[in-house]
Formats: C-alpha cells, structure tokens, sequence
C-alpha cells in the first residue's frame, strides 16, 4: 500500500479524529447482535515502525507468546514493506514494541538480496512467533517496487534474537502475502500461510472486459506441518495445498490482491479474507484434510466488507476483519453467516473514502479485550480496546 502526497493530512486527521470521539461510537450496525466491536471504544496510537534505515509500510502484527532472547511476553512484532525509497516488496525490518516499557527497538534485518529468496526480500503479512522462540515471516519481493519485477519469494526463520536461522521456498511457495493461521504445540505446529503470486502479470496486463489489471484464480492456502526440535529450527514435515483457484491480482497501489486474512475457528473450519472477491470463505478440516477445499465454502460477501484483508478469531468466536477499501473494521459471525457491526479505526480524511487503504495488518491483544493494529499511512501502530 503506497501513501505519498499525503504530506498534509496529520494536523487534519488529529482534528477530525478528536470530533468523532466526542460525537460517535465510530459503529454502524447490519445486524442486531452483542458484538465484540461494541465493547471498543478508545485507539491509542503506541509507536511508530520507522527503523534507523527507514523502512516504511507496516503490514505484519504478531504478539510474542513467551519471554525468550531479546522478545519479552506480550511484545508486538511488526514488519516493513516498503523501504526507505517508499518502494514496495523491499522493506527487510522487523521492530518489537514492548508495551510495558513503551520502547521500540529492532529485532531484526535482513539482506536485500537474500541467499535462498527467490526476488530477494520484502517483508509480507504473513508473520508469526512460536511457543519455542522461532519468528516465522515471508517475503513478497520486488526489485523496483512494482509487479513487473516481483519474485518468488519465500519464508523466513529466525530465533529470537533476530538471527536468521532458516529459509524456506519451493514450487509451493509464491508470495507469502496473508496473516498465518497456526496451532502451536510446542514440539510441532501447523502454519497457514495464503500465497498469491502464481503467474501474476505486471498490472499493466489489464482485463480488456473489465479494464482492470488481469485476475489470475491460482492463489492457494499451503499447509505447513512443523517438527520442532530442542536447540534446533523449526523442519517442514509436510506441505499440504488446502484451498486453491482463489482470486489474485497485481495492482498498481498496493502491489497484490489476494486472500489474506487466515483465521481457525475451534471447529477446525479455516476462514480465508477473499479480497479479490470481496468475501469471506471457509475451508473445512483444515488441520486434517489430505487434499484441497477448492475455494470453499461463501460465509459472506459484499455488505460492510470492502476489500477485506488480515484478520483473527475475537473470544466470543467471531471474525475481525479490517478493509483495505475504507478504514473499518468488520465483526462476522460465522456460524450464521452474518455480519454484524464495523467500526471505523482509520478516519483519515487525506482518502478517499476515510482510511482508504490505510490498515492492513491486525491482532488480537493478548488478553483478548483488544487489538492492535497498523495505520501504514502513518507508519505507526494503534491499540484499540
């Protein structure tokens, strides 16, 4: 997601800002339902992401599980996508946010031009931390800051004092693009991680029926089964496609639309943010299945989603899940296929409409009462509660 011309908007922002606390709850209701997004009523903004080298465009939000190396418990991970140029798919920074000390530091960087990274690195959505200490990122790269060069990419590990430790890629592996879903039992874990590069043209390749770059349906959601060993990094056991044919594009804004949201619902139902559709699918026996879901199961479409993008499951078993298109958040239950109430957390007026392409990364607070989540315009993350 790019921001430049947007130099005006902060004074303009705190202002409009400050009238909506005072004047509204920031909701508008599809559904009658108790909600999760009700009970938030306060955004405080934490930090900014900038690192000493200048990256920008904060896309990924991971909140560390356990105290270990240099990440204390209940730290916030955030990764950069662009760098210093502004240029997307060549951000290679993470920064920890210790919400007891307010201090951000880096955790980690890596090179540009990364051995094993097909494309090199520029730091995605898709990110995690285990119960073991292991950083888990992808990169979604490019050598230009459009499509026209993106690579492959690949996954990232690394332990919990910022050394890279591993590098995963394959055939399998294209564009790490969306939030992880994962099951984490300490000695093993299951990631989800969307991929949404397969044969993607340039965005100049426009559909002559809609004029709009090309639509290529060969995204999927890759299962990675994970053997976790003391002193050791995390070793792939098994690689399983789960979903696949789902909607991905080039765009020249903001570089991929693809399915990015992954949330796992207690029923083991995985819950896939179909952007490129505008929609919310499901793919059944996620943690079991031996063979693709296709492209699912419609929870829900159009409505209050606009371009939704990551997401996460909210204790009462509802999905949160931001808009790339406007600055809300949406609430979906996805037992009844319904959506519920959004809330508008991005109301800069610099876009059109509010926010527009604003929020991409979110995450739920660890003691579930919250979340957090990335204002890319602003290169700063947000608490919301």
């Amino acid at each position: 997601m790019r921001y430049e011309q947007r130099s005006i908007r902060g004074g303009l922002r705190m202002t409009v800002l400050a009238l909506s606390l005072a004047t509204a709850p920031w909701l508008a209701a599809a559904d009658e339902a108790r909600s999760f997004l009700e009970t938030i009523k306060k955004h405080q903004t934490l930090t900014s992401t900038v690192p000493e080298n200048g990256d920008q465009n904060p896309y990924a939000i991971a909140v560390a599980p356990v105290t270990v190396g240099k990440i204390q418990k209940d730290d916030v991970l955030i990764d950069n996508f662009n760098n210093l140029s502004n240029l997307q798919g060549l951000g290679t920074t993470i920064v920890d946010y210790n919400p007891a000390t307010k201090k951000t530091s880096l955790f980690a960087v890596v090179p540009r031009n990364l051995r094993g990274c097909p494309g090199g690195v520029g730091m995605s959505t898709a990110m995690t931390m285990l119960k073991t200490g292991w950083v888990i990122a992808g990169s979604t790269p490019s050598n230009d800051g459009t499509t026209a060069t993106k690579g492959d990419g690949c996954l990232m590990v690394f332990d919990a004092n910022g050394n890279l430790a591993a590098v995963w890629a394959g055939p399998d592996i294209n564009d790490p693009w969306g939030n992880m879903a994962v099951v984490d039992n300490g000695t093993s874990a299951t990631l989800f991680v969307s991929m949404s590069g397969f044969d993607v043209p340039d965005w100049h390749v426009l559909d002559p029926a809609t004029g709009y770059s090309q639509v290529v349906n060969k995204s999927t959601v890759l299962r990675l089964q994970l053997s976790i060993q003391a002193g050791k990094p995390p070793a792939i056991v098994s690689r399983t496609v789960v979903a696949n044919g789902l909607g991905q594009r080039a765009n020249r804004d903001v570089f991929l639309i693809g399915p990015t949201g992954l949330a796992l619902g207690a029923d083991n139902t995985l819950y896939i943010s179909d952007a490129q559709e505008n929609r919310i699918v499901a793919i059944a026996d996620a943690t079991t299945r031996t063979a693709s879901g296709g492209t699912g199961r419609e929870i829900t479409r159009g409505g209050l989603l606009h371009r939704p993008l990551a997401m996460f499951m909210a204790p009462n078993g509802h999905l949160i899940v931001c808009n790339g298109q406007n600055g809300q958040v949406v609430e979906i239950d996805p037992v009844a296929g319904k959506q519920i109430v959004a809330q508008w957390v991005d109301i800069n007026q610099a876009q059109s409409p509010p926010g527009n392409g604003d929020l991409f990364g979110i995450a739920l607070t660890p003691d579930g009462k919250g979340f957090y989540y990335v204002e890319d315009d602003m290169n700063t993350v947000v608490e919301a509660r």
